[in-house]
């Protein structure tokens, strides 16, 4: 993940090389500096309820954190400002990049395309492993930001030509309002929206943001309440929930479970988690496995064995999954999406490249098998 730079963000003339793609910038904007208070990214929040005593109760994840004035909830990016709720981060990006579709990682949805990317600080979980921490877990007012609201969010995906905007790196769900009005801001021009979630969100808001996503990709971090609970502070439950309301609200989805080894690699686990995903999303939904490396609070840990990520994936193919893949494992044949029926190679990767993309309308070219996913701009007639 890189970030702008502050002479590359604010020359007006000046271009930004970002994952080695040349953007030209379109558009000064206004840096805001760690400690600087600023209210034009104070918004009132979507889901909350009031209480007595001016205290309200966060709606939106499953935490359901009951808040009193002048205090936060636990993402720490949400305030009670005399018995009413607000996101601190609207607008508040501390990191954007124009990034290909397939390092979200979304294997399915528009191949070869890029999306403009962006995040808030802030999470609604702590995972041990998170690899993005330095804004995940520090509040907004600790860290450099652009005031970048919705409507210019959308433009700039727009200049960039990007089909697709990207609420990623941190978690999307704690800055919900900015991404909910960006991604329908996104549609008037065209753009679709895709979030790189954790699915720790309550039904409602959930069910409303699928109206304005093009898809979604959750973060599965395992298939024990003991690994949300001791490694990520969340629950398993109200995720196994998030991806039944996706698959019933029909938007495009796909998990990435990222293999901790001695904590979420066990044969027994995993294949409990691939017969669950076979009996109740399908078997069609598009599961990556990827390799963990040390980071953050786990750094005695060493990175996955490959034999490891290949045995999982095997376990997956067995229960009857029909796409499953390996990730942070650049080159292996598991990155490549094959037909299911003929095992002819349709998509081949190397890390986050396409060198070739054999689809035809969405098709096998060889024995005509559909292979789901969304193959062609879905806001494009």
């Amino acid at each position: 993940m890189n970030r702008f730079s502050r002479r590359a963000f604010l020359c007006t003339t000046a271009c930004a090389s970002l994952s080695g793609i040349v953007v030209p910038n379109a558009q000064a904007q206004r840096r805001v500096e760690p400690g600087e208070p600023d209210e034009v990214f104070v918004h009132e929040a979507r889901h909350f309820s009031r209480l007595e005593d001016t205290k309200v109760q966060c709606l939106l994840c499953p935490k359901q954190c009951r808040v009193a004035d002048k205090e936060r909830g636990y993402c720490g990016v949400r305030e009670n400002r005399d018995g009413t709720y607000y996101t601190l981060v609207y607008g508040r990006v501390c990191s954007l990049n124009v990034d290909p579709i397939e390092k979200k990682p979304l294997f399915h949805y528009l191949p070869g395309t890029n999306a403009f990317s962006v995040a808030t600080a802030g999470c609604n979980m702590e995972c041990k492993f998170c690899q993005n921490y330095e804004i995940s877990q520090f509040r907004p007012e600790q860290v450099a930001a652009y005031d970048m609201n919705h409507t210019m969010t959308a433009e700039i995906a727009k200049q960039q030509a990007c089909p697709t905007i990207a609420y990623t790196y941190s978690e999307p769900v704690v800055f919900y309002e900015y991404m909910y009005d960006a991604a329908v801001e996104g549609r008037k021009l065209g753009i679709g929206s895709v979030a790189i979630s954790n699915g720790y969100i309550q039904e409602q808001p959930l069910r409303e943001l699928c109206k304005v996503l093009t898809a979604i990709k959750i973060d599965f971090k395992a298939f024990t309440e003991k690994f949300y609970r001791e490694t990520c502070s969340g629950e398993l439950k109200p995720v196994l929930r998030t991806l039944e309301i996706l698959k019933e609200e029909r938007i495009w989805f796909e998990l990435v479970v990222l293999i901790v080894p001695t904590l979420n690699d066990s044969d027994e686990e995993n294949k409990q988690m691939a017969k669950w995903i076979h009996d109740n999303l399908g078997d069609s939904v598009p599961v990556h496995f990827s390799r963990y490396h040390p980071t953050y609070k786990i750094r005695d840990i060493p990175p996955t064995p490959v034999a490891t990520l290949e045995r999982i994936r095997n376990h997956a193919l067995d229960a009857g999954l029909k796409y499953v893949y390996l990730g942070n494992l650049p080159g292996h044949p598991g990155e490549d999406t094959c037909c299911p029926n003929c095992r002819e190679v349709l998509i081949n990767r190397t890390g986050y490249q396409i060198n070739s993309n054999q689809l035809v309308n969405g098709k096998c070219p060889k024995c005509a098998t559909a292979i789901p996913g969304v193959w062609k701009d879905p806001l494009k007639t």
